[in-house]
């Protein structure tokens, strides 16, 4: 019998996938009023819950629960279940998710007014939400799983849902790919507890630890792998394709091919942030393999900042967007290593505000410019949408990391937990994070510059400020984009309990707000002190930078570009990560198919196998066809010869 809570959480996971299910069984039966009343409400009733249990489970402190629903599969020793875990963590994660999928259902009645998919829309986010809430809600790995594969199916259709469009249809297939590549690390993953433990349940993967650690499996000849080491790089070999970490990062930017309101919510609190909630989820498996903590560290460090350098050659602004997404995400994966769990769920929090406000802002302004998205052709736009000015501000000064804003807090939580580590490869991450912190507010404010200052272009004189209805989402996302991170600073990170509780398991020798604990005063000293910190001004130079070099001197910009065409070239070109997928991977792939298909089907087992046996049977046909003559004294000489060949057998045997 489930506890009362854990039937509040169930019913947040079904209310999506209801409202899916009306919309995409009888939205045209209903009406798009009716489509998108139904799943707006269901989903505000979700988040109206989620926000209930928020407080009960996570501000009041109340114990955690967890129950069985039913048992899905059972083959021998082995058992499925359907099993809901509400913790300190989980209930944290659904209350993010649920607001800003209802912001984004919200947005999208003005975005996809005029879309003639615009029923079938509203039946893809809410199913995307359903997905997203039992992979957070699960208990053990294989409904995690399920939800995990639900959120890699639906991105799919929504980043295609244009299908029309080549690019949205390559879009969908590239993140569709790239996703099951990390899959196949999530699924070795599983495998491997149930073959050293016989079970995927967290409790009890979690209670039996020390086993993995005395465990070890021969991957080569002499080469002894620990076996919660295996077990945590192939989980993290997931995180990587969901949480785009180089070199799974590629399907992400070609996201921003779907409509504007799936950007928002597939990079905000929803797929993307997916890994980072189930490294942090597994904490108590990372904790006891340095060597893996190293590997996310190091991995999250190298996003981090090669992916935030692409942003400044792009001139489509949901892209400059999507690579921020890229850098940031290295952000939270870097805490990760650096054992600073709890900094990356802040992090997520504080992200998954003000990055949805950024998009959802440069939503109004495509949409106020006809969908064009190209800031080459923008400029001067302030006076003419002052609301959606003001909301871009707001996203793009918290994700500068300028206090008193959310992401200035966590950003430099993260920055600070790395710095305080003594893993290998914490220096390399460290400078890398350092680096994002110019990297970030340049090109940022690039895009804020280009945007929304300087002179008027003929397009921009037309634009008129977006409907409340697109409004309303906006301001509701740049509330807490302004307070979230100096509410939830202390509570998350330095209370004693966290506000995370025991959902985090840190080993004492990694915990790294220890010192930093007892020298916290508040996040007013915070913000007031940041002047006394490197990073205030790394951030601030970053500002002064994109303005100098896109509104002060902007031909110094050309200039650079050709005196430092190469590395330009590069940035242009993504490292070539795109070009080398194709040529040796796709095309690789397709022509080793090609000669698979030449030689083993078409010459050998077609051409010999099959064509040969019926040539060789037709040939010894033809032999024997000869041999039978139908007389008698042939049969009497071939039998007189098969005598003599017997017996000089015979006696040459003796």
């Amino acid at each position: 019998m489930l506890q009362p809570y854990l039937w509040i959480a169930l019913l947040v996971s079904v209310l999506p996938l209801v409202g899916a299910l009306i919309a995409g069984l009888f939205g045209k039966t209903i009406g798009r009023r009716a489509t998108h009343w139904v799943t707006i409400t269901l989903v505000g009733i979700a988040f109206v819950l989620a926000a209930y249990l928020f407080y009960r489970i996570v501000w009041l402190g109340e114990p955690a629960e967890e129950g069985v629903v039913y048992t899905w599969v059972q083959s021998g020793a082995f058992r499925f279940d359907v099993g809901v875990l509400l913790d300190r963590l989980s209930a944290t994660m659904i209350f993010v998710v649920t607001f800003v999928s209802l912001v984004v259902h919200i947005y999208t009645v003005g975005y996809m007014a005029e879309d003639p998919g615009y029923t079938r829309f509203f039946s893809y986010v809410s199913l995307f939400t359903f997905a997203m809430l039992i992979l957070v809600l699960a208990n053990n790995f294989f409904l995690m799983f399920f939800g995990w594969e639900g959120v890699g199916l639906v991105s799919y259709l929504l980043i295609g849902f244009w299908f029309k469009r080549e690019s949205a249809v390559l879009g969908s297939l590239k993140a569709f790919l790239v996703n099951r590549v990390g899959d196949i690390g999530f699924v070795l993953a599983i495998a491997c507890l149930l073959m050293f433990l016989g079970n995927v349940d967290y409790h009890t993967v979690f209670s039996h630890v020390t086993e993995l650690t005395e465990k070890s499996i021969h991957l080569f000849p002499g080469v002894p792998v620990s076996a919660v080491t295996l077990v945590c790089v192939l989980l993290f070999i997931g995180a990587m394709g969901k949480s785009a970490q180089v070199p799974l990062h590629v399907w992400l930017p070609e996201s921003m091919e779907g409509p504007t309101p799936i950007s928002a919510l597939i990079h905000a609190a929803t797929m993307v942030t997916a890994g980072i909630y189930m490294v942090a989820r597994c904490s108590p498996l990372f904790e006891y393999s340095s060597i893996a903590l190293s590997l996310v560290m190091v991995i999250g460090a190298t996003t981090c900042f090669f992916m935030g350098l692409l942003a400044f050659t792009q001139y489509d602004i949901k892209r400059v967007i999507a690579y921020s997404t890229l850098s940031q995400l290295g952000y939270m994966t870097v805490a990760l290593g650096a054992s600073a769990y709890d900094a990356a769920i802040f992090h997520l929090i504080t992200h998954a505000f003000f990055k949805a406000l950024l998009f959802l802002a440069a939503g109004s302004v495509i949409i106020a410019l006809h969908h064009e998205q190209d800031m080459r052709k923008m400029g001067g736009l302030a006076p003419f949408m002052p609301v959606t000015y003001l909301t871009f501000v707001i996203g793009a000064v918290s994700m500068a990391a300028i206090p008193p804003f959310s992401g200035f807090y966590s950003k430099d939580a993260i920055i600070a937990a790395v710095q305080a580590s003594t893993l290998p490869g914490a220096s390399y991450a460290y400078f890398c994070a350092m680096a994002g912190a110019v990297i970030t507010p340049l090109y940022i404010f690039r895009a804020l510059f280009l945007t929304f200052h300087g002179p008027a272009k003929p397009l921009s004189k037309k634009a008129k400020e977006s409907p409340w209805v697109i409004l309303i989402p906006l301001i509701a996302l740049a509330i807490p984009s302004v307070f979230i991170g100096a509410v939830l600073i202390g509570p998350i990170l330095f209370f004693n309990p966290t506000l995370l509780g025991d959902a985090i398991f840190v080993l004492p020798s990694h915990h790294p707000f220890v010192h930093m604990a007892q020298e916290f005063q508040g996040a007013k000293t915070m913000a007031l002190t940041a002047g006394f910190h490197l990073t205030f001004w790394l951030s601030l130079g970053g500002i002064v930078a994109a303005w100098f070099f896109n509104m002060g001197y902007p031909a110094l910009t050309d200039w650079l570009k050709k005196r430092f065409s190469i590395l330009y070239d590069i940035l242009l070109n993504k490292y070539g990560f795109d070009e080398f997928n194709q040529r040796v991977l796709v095309r690789g792939t397709r022509r080793l198919g090609y000669f698979f298909y030449d030689i083993s089907d078409l010459k050998f087992i077609d051409g010999v196998i099959v064509n040969g046996s019926g040539k060789l049977i037709r040939l010894l046909a033809g032999v024997m066809r000869r041999v039978q003559t139908g007389y008698l004294y042939d049969y009497a000489f071939i039998m007189m010869l098969g005598l003599v060949a017997f017996l000089a057998w015979y006696v040459l045997g003796l």
